[in-house]
C-alpha cells in the first residue's frame, strides 16, 4: 500500500435532506485528502438530491459524484455498487446523519495503515443530541450471537482507550480495499440479501473468520444523529423490524462454525424462547420475515460454502 493511500467516501441517501449538507461539509473539511465522494441516492422523495447538487455547485463538483438509482436497492447493495465503481485503497462507508470531526479520516488511516491484518476502523461516535454520550465505539458480539454498539449510552470519557474490537459500525466505517476484495462472497462485500440492518455485523464476523481485525481509535470523533433510539422499537416501521430480526438468523446460518457454540446452547435456547415468544404475542408480523429466509436459503447455503472454502485457504 502506498505511503499516502487514497480514500473514497461513500454515502447512501434516502430522504436525507435534513442531514446531507452538514455531512458533506464535514467531509470537505477533512485534514486527510479525499479522492472522491460518492453519494448514491435510493430514490429520495424529499430535497436530498437538490441539496447534494447545491453542494456540488458550490465546490465546483470536482470530487462529489451523485448517482441516482431508479429503485431503492437498500443500504447493502448501494454500498456494494459504490465499491465496484472505485479503486481507492480505503473506502469510508458513511451515514448521511453523521458529521465527522476534521481529523476523523486521518486518525483512522494512521491507526491501521501500518498493520497488514487491520482491515477496518472506526472512531468514537457520539450522539449529536448529547455530545458527552457514546453512540458507538465498535461492535460487540454476545454469546447468543446478538450484536450491540459498544458503549452506547455511556459517558464518552469512559471510552478514551483505543484498541481492537470485534467489528465497526457501518455508520462511519473505514474499510481497507484489500480486505474488501479478500472477504467478498459471491462478489458482494455487504450481503445484498440483507438489504439493510446487521450487514456491518455480518461483515465483521466474516472478516474475523478470515483472519482480519478491526480497530477502535478513540481520538477520531464523529457525531451521529441516529434515526431511532433504543427502546423505540414499536415506533419503527414493520419492514425495519423484519430486516433487523431475520438478518440475525441469516448471519448465524452463514458464519457459525465448529462446535464451540455448544457451550452457549442453554443461554441461546433461553433467549430464543423468550424473544420469539414475545414476537408471537406482541409483534407477530415480524415473524413473517421467515418467508424471506427460506426463499433465500439456497443462496445463503452457497455463501456459507464459499466462506468455508475461504477459511480453508486462509489458514
Amino acid at each position: 500500500m502506498p505511503a499516502s493511500p487514497t480514500i473514497t467516501v461513500q454515502i447512501v441517501t434516502y430522504n436525507s435532506a435534513d442531514d446531507i449538507e452538514d455531512c458533506l461539509r464535514a467531509v470537505q473539511q477533512q485534514t486527510y485528502p479525499v479522492e472522491k465522494v460518492l453519494v448514491i441516492d435510493n430514490v429520495s422523495h424529499d430535497l436530498t438530491v437538490e441539496r447534494v447538487q447545491q453542494v456540488m455547485e458550490q465546490e465546483g463538483g470536482q470530487r462529489i459524484e451523485l448517482i441516482r438509482n431508479s429503485v431503492n436497492t437498500g443500504f447493502a447493495p448501494a454500498h456494494n455498487q459504490g465499491m465496484r465503481l472505485t479503486h481507492s485503497d480505503y473506502v469510508l462507508v458513511l451515514n448521511p446523519d453523521v458529521q465527522l470531526a476534521p481529523t476523523y479520516i486521518e486518525r483512522l488511516v494512521q491507526s491501521i495503515q501500518p498493520h497488514p491484518k487491520l482491515g477496518a476502523a472506526t472512531g468514537r461516535l457520539l450522539l449529536k443530541s448529547s455530545l458527552d454520550t457514546i453512540d458507538s465505539t465498535g461492535i460487540v458480539m454476545k454469546g447468543t450471537w446478538r450484536a450491540f454498539d459498544r458503549g452506547m449510552g455511556e459517558p464518552a470519557n469512559l471510552w478514551e482507550k483505543s484498541g481492537e474490537v470485534f467489528g465497526v459500525s457501518g455508520a462511519a466505517a473505514l474499510y481497507k480495499r484489500e480486505m474488501i476484495n479478500k472477504i467478498e462472497v459471491g462478489g458482494e462485500f455487504f450481503d445484498e440479501d440483507f438489504f439493510a440492518y446487521k450487514e456491518d455485523v455480518d461483515v465483521a464476523w466474516r472478516a474475523s473468520l478470515l483472519g482480519w481485525k478491526a480497530f477502535y481509535c478513540a481520538d477520531a470523533l464523529a457525531y451521529h444523529e441516529r434515526g431511532w433510539k433504543p427502546g423505540s422499537r414499536r415506533a419503527q416501521p414493520l419492514f425495519i423490524r423484519r430486516y433487523s430480526y431475520i438478518n440475525r438468523y441469516k448471519m448465524i446460518y452463514k458464519n457459525l462454525t465448529g462446535s464451540r457454540w455448544l457451550k452457549h446452547l442453554p443461554g441461546l435456547l433461553a433467549y430464543e424462547l423468550a424473544s420469539n415468544g414475545y414476537m408471537l404475542l406482541r409483534e407477530p408480523g415480524v415473524l413473517g420475515s421467515w418467508k424471506t429466509f427460506f426463499k433465500t436459503l439456497p443462496k445463503l447455503r452457497e455463501k456459507r460454502r464459499e466462506i468455508r472454502e475461504k477459511m480453508d485457504t486462509s489458514v
